[in-house]
């Protein structure tokens, strides 16, 4: 596989042949957002974890951006070199799968099995089958077709990344049609890498809900607290340290519960993300860099059937 060299500056990102990757941007007057391309031989990324569709180094809004680099090591095949709002599917039929065969991840491939290990998000897996990835660009959107055709799972996945006109408002349109003969049934989850104008994470930025939460995790009560509705940090997160609970609770069946918003207080930035599916399940995760509320919900799709699903971000600023 071809890979594209890099030099790493603290948090800056120097790309030797960085106008290769393949990239486009969107606008819509509001708001300007560059968008990286999927590519299985010289694309950005090029990992077996996360939805190669919709990696979004930078969103611009009002004076303020809201996605970027928070990692400091770079190779392509690095499951958590990615950016912006991207999603991951579970894997389908990893325990079936014997060692020596291929399991499958929507938006990835179908991936090798090498082994009896279970599965792990941060290993890296050989793609054996990236399927046919189509992109068709316009001024302010961008739609991202995969179709795979596999020996058990087929499925035609199509995610439109837009900028809604006149309104401060990035929509993701997923539809799924599982083409197969095999049920799909899976989950997926957004994992929000928020950059908020590059500040650390700490007192000042506050992640709320419309309902009160309960949860407990590492860092918790040392570094992040729970009040209520909303999760505020009691200090800078240190180099090293993370904050994260793998299930926060307290949501109820309706999809009126994903809601979430994030607010920046020290830099004036804010975003309010929505869904017309429930929570499934609800985690969150915080590093110095960055915050990452993670919303799943259930997918399942019968053969020649097809479902879809939407997430909204609508940005804003706060008063300082």
């Amino acid at each position: 596989m071809k890979r594209i060299n890099y030099i790493l500056s603290g948090l800056t990102l120097i790309a030797m042949s960085f106008t290769k990757i393949p990239q486009t941007e969107i606008s819509n007057g509001l708001i300007r957002a560059t968008i990286y391309l999927p590519d299985a031989s010289k694309g950005y990324y090029q990992g077996t974890r996360f939805d190669w569709s919709g990696i979004m180094p930078s969103l611009e809004y009002s004076g303020h951006n809201y996605f970027g680099q928070w990692f400091t090591k770079y190779s392509p095949e690095i499951h958590d070199v990615i950016m912006g709002p991207v999603e991951e599917f579970a894997p389908l039929d990893y325990p079936e799968t014997k060692p020596g065969g291929s399991f499958i991840k929507i938006g990835v491939g179908a991936v090798y099995k090498q082994d009896d290990q279970p599965y792990t998000f941060s290993r890296i897996y050989q793609l054996l089958n990236p399927g046919k990835w189509t992109v068709k660009k316009s001024p302010d959107k961008v739609i991202f077709i995969h179709d795979l055709n596999d020996k058990i799972y087929s499925y035609h996945y199509e995610k439109t990344v837009q900028l809604i006109k006149d309104k401060p408002e990035l929509v993701l349109r997923h539809s799924l049609k599982n083409t197969g003969n095999h049920t799909i049934e899976t989950n997926v989850y957004d994992h929000n890498f928020f950059v908020i104008d590059k500040h650390p994470i700490g007192p000042g930025i506050v992640v709320k809900f419309p309902f009160n939460l309960k949860g407990e995790g590492v860092g918790f009560g040392e570094l992040a607290e729970i009040q209520g509705n909303q999760i505020s940090f009691l200090r800078p997160i240190g180099n090293g340290e993370d904050a994260e609970c793998f299930s926060l609770e307290g949501f109820g069946p309706s999809a009126d519960d994903y809601e979430i918003r994030i607010e920046n207080r020290i830099t004036g930035a804010g975003v309010k993300i929505t869904c017309d599916q429930p929570f499934l399940k609800l985690a969150f995760w915080a590093c110095p860099t960055t915050l990452c509320p993670e919303p799943y919900i259930k997918i399942k799709a019968e053969p020649g059937k097809e479902i879809s699903w939407i997430i909204k971000y609508e940005f804003y600023t706060l008063t300082k």
